[in-house]
């Protein structure tokens, strides 16, 4: 490994390291966000722009390092950016970070990812070998499986780099307006889970299962079950 490499996961960890040292968590909860949402709109309000820019910087950062507290982020860019403008600043930076995170496994990090996730990633890396955009579509509407663990196994295929990015960006639309909506009515929340409700999960599945529908006709025609 060479010392540019050494140096970029170096700096990687001591992000990681620093999270959890300053306890930055603290600040990542549903009680948190709602005392301080006043002061955030009040800032928001002065420094528009640089608001926005260490919102997106903060998500990147999270997103990349799989950090936890993307729910709470999600739920900030609806409480001070509104519904719209939140759900894009929030859907561009995961996208960016998740991004970060697949280059990262894929250039720097291969055999430490195969080492600890190996066996768990196998499945979901041959389908994406030889499914591409369809199956990582439905891996991000249908909260079911890890976004951290999706931008590793991804990170480990030949997939595209463009292909990830464009099924990382339109995949995790319908979730983030999700939590963004949910966080632009922030008073009404008293918990995490009055958002992800079964219905709205049920929903997430339903669009997963329509991003397979060509999967699943490509499988029925090899296997001449269908006729062209």
């Amino acid at each position: 490994m060479n010392r540019n490499k050494i140096v970029v996961i170096a700096g990687g960890l001591a992000l990681v390291a620093l999270f959890f040292y300053l306890d930055l968590g603290r600040f990542l909860t549903l009680e948190s966000l709602k005392s301080n949402r006043q002061l955030l709109l009040q800032y928001h309000a002065e420094h528009t722009l640089l608001m926005v820019a260490v919102f997106m910087a903060i998500y990147i950062v999270q997103t990349g390092l799989a950090l936890p507290g993307a729910t709470i982020l999600s739920l900030a860019a609806g409480a001070v950016f509104g519904p719209w403008l939140g759900t894009l600043y929030a859907v561009t930076a995961a996208s960016i970070g998740a991004t970060l995170a697949f280059l990262f496994t894929r250039y720097l990090l291969r055999d430490v990812v195969l080492s600890r996730f190996g066996s768990r990633l196998a499945g979901i890396n041959r389908e994406l070998e030889q499914r591409g955009l369809n199956y990582l579509l439905f891996l991000r509407l249908v909260p079911l499986f890890p976004f951290f663990l999706i931008n590793l196994a991804a990170g480990l295929t030949h997939l595209r780099l463009r292909t990830f990015v464009l099924g990382t960006f339109v995949g995790i639309i319908p979730g983030g307006f999700v939590y963004v909506n949910a966080g632009a009515g922030l008073a009404q929340i008293t918990s995490l889970s009055d958002i992800a409700s079964p219905r709205v999960l049920g929903s997430f599945a339903l669009l997963g299962l329509f991003a397979l529908v060509p999967v699943i006709y490509t499988k029925l025609k090899q296997r001449n079950l269908i006729t062209p």
